[in-house]
């Protein structure tokens, strides 16, 4: 297991979404309500929508919210979601993929092809991207919550993957499919954790810098702003005196 985190800038743009709250909530709502409705309403007997909640508290998004979105796919109450995947290419040749959750296709497809469009990006083919990231679990815990030896000696017993540790957080990753069991184990030995997801982990990184960062930053913003758009991840590698820079 490694113990340092290669892709800091997970977490700049991740504090950039944070801004964003009322639509950030509005998106953990909506996969709260599909994880509802295509399962059991009860996160107790749905793994899905036990990682939606964790997501959601993770947030602070208050329990009415929550309650809300599970009661709108009971009553039926919502439109047909669908999840999409796009993939595509940023400034200086940096990987995305772009998880949408839509009730329209068309829009959705036209809304983040103009984005990619307007920032210096370009849309690939399905697959055209996928194949540079690893489809894994992620699981975060503030660095308070256990010592470094303590999290990786506890993520290893919960059957992870790999843990990562920087000067914030202990980030834990596991298979795809073992999400549900490591975040029930960990939860049991530390507590709950701040985050959970299902995450496109970068096999390597592509490093940029200069005009090319600051559009692809650009780029990023635009993408977390539209309403359709779930989750952004990508290989770029940004230098923390650059990041600095473009961050001022």
């Amino acid at each position: 297991m490694a113990g340092h985190s290669k892709f800091k800038n997970i977490q700049f743009r991740k504090g950039r979404q944070d801004k964003l709250r009322s639509k950030l909530f509005s998106k953990l709502s909506r996969d709260i309500t599909l994880a509802a409705k295509t399962g059991l309403p009860d996160p107790k007997d749905n793994a899905r929508l036990r990682l939606a909640i964790v997501a959601a508290k993770a947030e602070s998004m208050p329990k009415d919210n929550i309650d809300r979105a599970i009661k709108k796919a009971m009553g039926g109450e919502t439109d047909t979601y669908e999840e999409i995947r796009y993939e595509g290419f940023g400034p200086g040749g940096v990987g995305l993929i772009v998880e949408v959750l839509t009730d329209n296709r068309n829009r959705a497809a036209a809304n983040v092809r103009t984005i990619f469009g307007k920032n210096g990006g370009a849309m690939g083919e399905t697959g055209s991207v996928a194949f540079m990231f690893d489809r894994v679990g992620r699981i975060v815990y503030p660095l308070k919550a256990a010592t470094e030896d303590a999290m990786m000696e506890a993520a290893i017993e919960a059957g992870a993957q790999d843990v990562e540790s920087d000067e914030e957080t202990h980030t834990v990753y596991t298979a795809f499919e073992d999400l549900g069991a490591v975040v029930e184990a960990l939860d049991a030995q530390l507590g709950a954790p701040k985050s959970t997801a299902l995450v496109w982990r970068p096999k390597s990184g592509t490093p940029v810098s200069g005009d090319p960062a600051a559009t692809l930053l650009k780029l990023f913003d635009a993408l977390d702003d539209d309403d359709d758009v779930q989750m952004v991840f990508s290989n770029e590698e940004i230098d923390e005196a650059e990041l600095e820079r473009l961050s001022a």
